[in-house]
């Protein structure tokens, strides 16, 4: 393994990683178990059935530890339920991180809504409790919190937020399946909690999303919005049983049985893979905790929160610390250690001309604020925290094994290239505006 006396490989020096990473950082892992679930409903030809997927629901909700689950065809179409479950209707406004992947969000405008964006802790990347009750207006239906790339939100005083107002809280769940705040499963603790299950998050199954909820009218009520099999005389809360029989939002949301069938298979594996996941990773930072710039993006060991699956790992980049340093030459010199690293994350929502210039649906003016009392639209400098973090975050590999010997030498990459933060001063082409972005994560 290398050591940091070394000659960084960016200027000639030998390469951190030596040693060939195999399958380790392979996802998700696919076994004949889930090759034969998804041929039996191929070979039933059910693949638009319901069968498989209620069963997944049974067993998701069991193990999320929620009363209800409900199947979507995307992570999106959950989300958007989640919404539509919480009478998110026109004029509304529903609160949510400006860091974060789109379908957080933007389904609102379908519901005739519309979103006020809130900033972000720099240390959880989540939303920050103390930036949205002065965003909390008698138009605000819910907060959408979102537990980015795998850190729990910090939900007691989120919720203490919301129950004052009177407020639902959704979670956005996709980043952080089986992820824990405090002890408690995070998708346990507001009024109902969305997620994608696509091939690229850490619990993956296919091209899917699944909503969990407590309460009995959101549940039905993301029947009611795109689950027209299942709208029928079984459904209990007065105000949906005289519209029975055609879904309310005119979709069709239903998961598609493939996906179910790997969903069962990989749900029964799932906490033993995450824990390993977990202590690779964990491994991989208690190795650079004491490393000048970078930062773990990760809860305090005994806080009783965990990252879940760790999907899209990120470090925290604090500059100031390596003589200002940019994000972009520290990765570069990351890189030619052997790593895969980049600098950047999601760029902010706020900031994209589908929040501030964009007609959708022909209203003649921007669809932002269509039906809003006012202009809520958030120009650059209003969220000064959220428009930094592209530039002080960057990738980190994403271990799905424990292996001492190669994360051992990843890890090695990142030291070396930050102690060794001096010689990388000179030709540091800094930070270019407008980092990261829109979607980021290549597999969406």
């Amino acid at each position: 393994m290398a050591d940091t006396n070394e000659v960084l490989a960016l200027f000639g020096g030998p390469k951190a990683v030596q040693t060939d990473v195999g399958d380790i950082i392979d996802w998700p892992i696919v076994t004949d178990e889930d090759e034969q679930a998804i041929l039996d409903v191929l070979h039933r030809k059910a693949m638009s059935g319901m069968d498989v997927t209620k069963l997944f629901e049974e067993e998701f909700a069991a193990w999320q530890g929620t009363e209800y689950a409900l199947g979507f065809s995307t992570g999106t179409a959950a989300l958007q339920a989640a919404m539509f479950g919480c009478g998110v209707g026109v004029g509304d406004e529903i609160i949510c991180q400006s860091l974060t992947y789109w379908a957080s969000c933007l389904q609102v405008y379908s519901l005739g809504a519309t979103v006020v964006f809130s900033e972000v802790d720099p240390d959880t990347l989540c939303m920050d409790p103390a930036d949205i009750e002065a965003r909390i207006t008698e138009h605000t239906k819910a907060i959408m919190v979102v537990h980015y790339v795998g850190h729990p939100a910090d939900m007691d005083p989120i919720m203490e937020i919301a129950r004052a107002h009177d407020i639902k809280v959704i979670e956005d769940v996709s980043h952080a399946q089986g992820g824990m705040y405090k002890g408690k499963k995070v998708g346990t603790f507001g009024d109902v909690a969305a997620m994608s299950l696509m091939s690229g998050k850490s619990l993956a199954i296919g091209e899917a999303g699944i909503l969990v909820t407590d309460n009995l009218e959101i549940y039905e009520r993301g029947i009611a919005l795109g689950h027209y099999g299942r709208f029928n005389t079984d459904i209990q809360t007065p105000s949906l049983q005289p519209h029975i029989g055609l879904p309310m939002g005119g979709y069709k949301y239903r998961m598609h049985q493939m996906s179910s069938a790997m969903g069962r298979v990989q749900l029964r594996h799932y906490d033993e893979r995450c824990a390993e996941i977990q202590k690779a990773m964990n491994h991989f930072w208690d190795l650079l905790e004491d490393v000048p710039g970078i930062k773990p993006h990760r809860p305090a060991k005994d806080s009783g929160s965990t990252m879940g699956g760790w999907y899209a790992a990120r470090g925290l980049y604090r500059p100031e610390e390596v003589g200002g340093l940019s994000a972009t030459r520290f990765c570069q010199a990351v890189s030619a250690e052997g790593v895969s690293c980049s600098a950047g994350i999601n760029k902010p929502l706020h900031l994209h001309p589908l929040f501030n210039t964009t007609d959708v649906y022909g209203h003649g003016k921007p669809t932002r604020i269509a039906n809003a009392d006012r202009d809520l639209r958030q120009p650059v400098g209003s969220l000064p925290v959220t428009e930094l973090m592209p530039k002080r975050c960057y990738s980190i590999p994403w271990f799905k094994h424990y292996d001492e010997q190669i994360i051992g030498e990843h890890a090695m990459a990142y030291r070396k290239a930050a102690e060794n933060y001096e010689s990388l001063l000179e030709d540091d082409p800094g930070d270019a505006e407008g980092m990261g972005g829109w979607h980021f994560f290549s597999h969406g």
